[in-house]
This record gives C-alpha cells, sequence and structure tokens, in this order.
C-alpha cells in the first residue's frame, strides 16, 4: 500500500485528529485515494467545495425562495454545516479566496470534525493558503514524477495485513500534545525521535507536531499493534514532516577511531559492542534520514536552496498586486452600495438583504397593503471583484567599462527569457542601461518579444558608471508604472562601484554619496527590489547599495543568462524581501 492510501485510511479513521489531506499534482495515485476516501466516507456527509462559492451558501443565511414564498424568513444550513463529521473535497484550492480559507479554518478550530481534502492542480507558484495547509496532515505531492513511476519515487513502508475495514477510532482534543486521543501510546523515544526529525527539517509549526503525534499513534493501532515500530516513524517522516522541510537535514559523519597507542594491539572484534550502540540520541538514524529526504521533491529541494519556504501563500505566480475592481476578476463578497460609477447590482444579495423586512415593512403601510417586494436603498448591494494588478520586471543594468559587454549579454538573454514566459506570467519587461554621463531607457514596459531582440541587439556599452542616475531612472520609472496600476521590481545589475555623480561630474566619493542617497530615495518608494553584484568578487559596495534599498542582494559572480532570470523570478514571484 502507498504512503497516500495508508494516509488516507489514517484520515478515515481520525478525521479530527488528523485534519486532512493536501494532494498535488494530478496523477492515478490522487485518484485512487480520493476513491479511497468517498467509498470510506459513505456513510457520512461528503461535499464539494465550488471555487467560488459564496459567503452565505458556505456559512448559512437566509433562504430567498423559500423565505419570499412563505413570507417569513427561512434560514438554510451552510456548506460547513452539511459537511458536519463528513468530508469536504476543495478541487482547485489553489484558487481558494483568503475569505473562504478563513470561513473553513474557524470551522475546523471550533471543532466541525470534518476531514479536509485539498485538491490542487496549480503550477509551482500557485498553492492553496497557508491556513489550510497547515490543519491538514498529510501533504502528499504526485507532481515529482510520472504516473508511471510514482510507485518509485518515495521508499515505501511493507504491505500492512487489514482484513477489515479499520473503524473509527476514539477522538481526543486536538491540541493535547501527550493525549493521542484513543490511539497507542507513544513512549518518550518516540516522542524524542519526532522532535529531532522537526527540528532537523527546520520544522517551527506545533501543528506538525501534533499530527505527526497523531498519526504515528494511529498508524500503529489500525495495524492492532500496540507499539510503534521504524516503519511507523518513516511513514511519518515521509507524509507529515518531510513535506513542510524548510532546510535540508545533514547527517553529522562520524569521525574514525584514533588510532591506538604504541606497543598496544587493536582490541578483538565485540568487545566495544556496547560502547558501539550509545550514539547521539539528537541524530537522526539513517533509515529515518533517508526517508524525510525523500519525501522532499527536487522542485521543494531547489526552492530551499533559493532560501524560500517549501509551501508559501499564494500571492506570487506571476501576476501582480492584489486590488479591487468593480467590472472584473475573482468575485468577492457583496457589501452595500448603489449601482453607480459602473459598479454592478448584486441581485441575490439585494433580496437576502430585504427579505427579513418585509412583514415589518408591510404592517407600517397597513395590513391592507397589496402583498408586492418591498426594497429599500439600505437594502441594495453590488458586486465586488479582485484583480491582480500586470506585474513589470525593470532592469537597470551598469553598461560602463571593461565588463559592460559580459553584464548587457546576461541582461539581454534574462529580458529575452523572462518575454518568453509573459503571457503566461501576465508580466512585462522594461530595460534602463546607465553608461558614461546617463541613464536611458532603451526598453519601455513590453510584451513584445520581436521588439525586444531588435533594442537589445543595439545595446551600446563602454564609459563611466553613473549609478545614481541609473538608480533614480529605475525609482522615477516604478513609480509612473505603479500609478497605473502595475506593479513593478527593480533589477539592478552592477558592481555598485560609480564614478559619475548625479550631474555628471567623475569622482568616485561624490558619485558614492549620490549613489546611496538614491538608493534611499528609492526605498522611500516602496518599491521592492534586488541588487545583484556580477563583480568577479564581490564587493561592500554593492551591498551597501542593495542595504539602502531595502532591497535584497544577490551575489552572482558567474550568472550567465538563466541564472539571472532565474534568481529575478525567484525573488520577484517568491518570498517578499
Amino acid at each position: 500500500m502507498s504512503d497516500a492510501l495508508l494516509a488516507a485510511e489514517l484520515l478515515a479513521a481520525a478525521p479530527a485528529r488528523l485534519g486532512g489531506m493536501s494532494l498535488r499534482g494530478p496523477s492515478a495515485e490522487r485518484d485512487a485515494v480520493l476513491a479511497f476516501l468517498t467509498e470510506e466516507f459513505a456513510d457520512r456527509p461528503v461535499r464539494r467545495l465550488p471555487v467560488h462559492i459564496d459567503e452565505e451558501r458556505l456559512c448559512g443565511g437566509i433562504d430567498v425562495a423559500s423565505s419570499l414564498s412563505a413570507g417569513r424568513r427561512i434560514e438554510q444550513a451552510g456548506l460547513l454545516q452539511e459537511v458536519a463529521g463528513g468530508l469536504l473535497l476543495v478541487p482547485m484550492a489553489e484558487r481558494m479566496s483568503g475569505v473562504v480559507a478563513g470561513r473553513i479554518a474557524q470551522a475546523m478550530d471550533a471543532g466541525a470534525g470534518f476531514a479536509l481534502v485539498l485538491v490542487d492542480d496549480g503550477g509551482e507558484e500557485e498553492v492553496p493558503p497557508v491556513s489550510l495547509t497547515e490543519r491538514v496532515a498529510f501533504w502528499c505531492d504526485f507532481s515529482a514524477s510520472a504516473p508511471s513511476d510514482s510507485e518509485a519515487a518515495l521508499p515505501r513502508i511493507p504491505e500492512r495485513s487489514r482484513g477489515t475495514r479499520a473503524p473509527t477510532v476514539a477522538q481526543g482534543p486536538s491540541t493535547s500534545l501527550g493525549n493521542t486521543g484513543g490511539g497507542v501510546e507513544i513512549v518518550q523515544a518516540d516522542r524524542q525521535t519526532l522532535a529531532n526529525i522537526t527540528l532537523a527539517l527546520g520544522i517551527d509549526s506545533a501543528r506538525a507536531m501534533l499530527f505527526a503525534q497523531s498519526a504515528l499513534s494511529f498508524s500503529a493501532q489500525i495495524d492492532a499493534r500496540d507499539s510503534i515500530t521504524d516503519d511507523d516513524i518513516q511513514f511519518v517522516a515521509r507524509t507529515v514532516l518531510g513535506p513542510r522541510a524548510t532546510r535540508i537535514p545533514q547527517q553529522a559523519e562520524e569521525p574514525p577511531p584514533p588510532p591506538p597507542p604504541e606497543g598496544e594491539e587493536e582490541p578483538p572484534p565485540g568487545d566495544n559492542d556496547g560502547e558501539d550502540e550509545q550514539h547521539d540520541p539528537n541524530q537522526l538514524d539513517d533509515l529515518i534520514l533517508a526517508a524525510v529526504l525523500a519525501s522532499i521533491p527536487k522542485d521543494v529541494l531547489a526552492r530551499i536552496g533559493e532560501g524560500r519556504s517549501a509551501r508559501r501563500a499564494t500571492g506570487g505566480g506571476g501576476a501582480g498586486r492584489k486590488r479591487a475592481s468593480q467590472m472584473r476578476g475573482r468575485p468577492l463578497g457583496a457589501r452595500p452600495g448603489l449601482p453607480r460609477g459602473g459598479a454592478r447590482l448584486a441581485l441575490i444579495d439585494t433580496l437576502r438583504a430585504a427579505v427579513p423586512w418585509q412583514e415589518i415593512r408591510r404592517q407600517q403601510e397597513g395590513m391592507d397593503a397589496p402583498k408586492r417586494l418591498r426594497i429599500r436603498k439600505g437594502d441594495l448591494r453590488i458586486r465586488r471583484f479582485e484583480e491582480r494588478a500586470e506585474a513589470l520586471t525593470i532592469f537597470a543594468v551598469d553598461a560602463s567599462g571593461s565588463s559592460a559587454l559580459a553584464r548587457l549579454a546576461e541582461a539581454k538573454g534574462a529580458v529575452e527569457l523572462m518575454l518568453a514566459q509573459s503571457y503566461v506570467k501576465r508580466a512585462q519587461v522594461a530595460l534602463i542601461a546607465f553608461r558614461g554621463t546617463s541613464a536611458d531607457l532603451l526598453l519601455p514596459p513590453t510584451r513584445s518579444l520581436t521588439r525586444a531582440k531588435k533594442v537589445l541587439g543595439e545595446l551600446p556599452g563602454g564609459g563611466g558608471t553613473p549609478l545614481a542616475l541609473g538608480l533614480s531612472a529605475a525609482a522615477e520609472l516604478a513609480e509612473t508604472q505603479a500609478a497605473r496600476g502595475r506593479t513593478p521590481f527593480v533589477a539592478v545589475l552592477t558592481d555598485g562601484k560609480g564614478n559619475i555623480d548625479k550631474n555628471g561630474q567623475p569622482g568616485r566619493a561624490q558619485a558614492g554619496e549620490d549613489a546611496l542617497a538614491a538608493a534611499r530615495r528609492f526605498a522611500q518608494s516602496g518599491t521592492q527590489g534586488v541588487v545583484i553584484d556580477i563583480s568577479a568578487r564581490p564587493q561592500p559596495e554593492a551591498a551597501a547599495i542593495a542595504a539602502a534599498m531595502r532591497a535584497r542582494y544577490l551575489a552572482l559572480p558567474r550568472a550567465d543568462a538563466r541564472g539571472v532570470e532565474r534568481a529575478v523570478s525567484a525573488l520577484q514571484f517568491g518570498k517578499a524581501p
């Protein structure tokens, strides 16, 4: 039995204790898990959550049709009330809004007792809300390998013999660290092992430790055993703790034993067996370490190497910041207001607001008043939407000096690579080159790869380094584009050694002061950015510029176009500076 199916069996037996599962990536194994859970919850409520569900349907509210027919207020149960004690399936969980995720998290914390299954079909940068992934025990990623070799991608625990369907075990309070709520008792040594794994992986969430203990306990109980085995610990390491890793665990190498003193013979084998067994309890066993490493997908290892978390909230993905809209975008809850200035009337929400007052308003008009729908100004609701601003990456490139050709080649390649993804990420790219006594906008914001290649092919190089002018030009362009609704991100490629001041006069001292002043003005604008130091040997000047800009500093002494593009994309669409 695969880890995912075993996790599903444990979840069906203890939904309140284990919370749920996050299933990432399409595969035949994921379909098998979903089918298994649907069958296991056949005698309990099973509901699917629509992507754009409104708050009334989610949490309950007024049944408009029934209330209008009966002439009185009739309440309807929400989906979260209907699924209590059952199974809530969330397809396309990566598209869920924060409001809906918050309501579901509240219901789980209040003890609704349902099992939450997040089905995630998003790309590398799109993940379900962290508020929900942190409330489910098992993270299963099927996207790291092809369906044909999915069974060989991770180490599997041996097949467990189960003659009949596992009964639902007793559920204990989910906040008790030591109480497993009906499962097999966990001894202190096993708790210490889980704590060591958690520490080695850099996991700082207390929920992860609670889930690990519950899964460990129920894994033994569901096999009718009264003790924890290494297989249980490895299974928990692969499905609960490993996918939450924020760093790669390292196994300390044991130093070789010192040679015996001259004149003494080496002790015969077997004399020191007792000493060899006394190992450091804080070090992970080799088998457990292998299980942990195998549970971290390759793309997560890459993200950890870039200093990013294994899981994070959505908000990147190549799009800009979220902003409210009246006409288009993702639907949000309606709010009171008049349908003016392009705002649309939310008819159903308006009726929901008016229905409870119909009988009172009819009585105010007199009992002989005709039966009709009475709507007041305060009942009107307007629709709201949320859209993402268009993202813009501004490259400010130091095109001066003898290394100008290398810098420009890197910038040209990075611009072309990012433009190739612009249609997917809804992003634009601009290029500023500063050299001599000026900073020029060589490529205005564009998505056109043909136009970009033409301009990039004519880029000049050589001369002095007017770093202050380059930073000022980048800040000015960023502020202009932000005023037009875009989300700018500035990437400065330089060694930080300016020698031309803001007035175009040579002099390193004044040029350095002007560059720091321009960097501080950039920081005041609030624009995000990164300073990429591509000098052969990184020096403190570029780091000082980055600190003054409140931007990330990245030393890439041997960067190529692909390296620059990956670094900028990781910082822009990943963790904010």
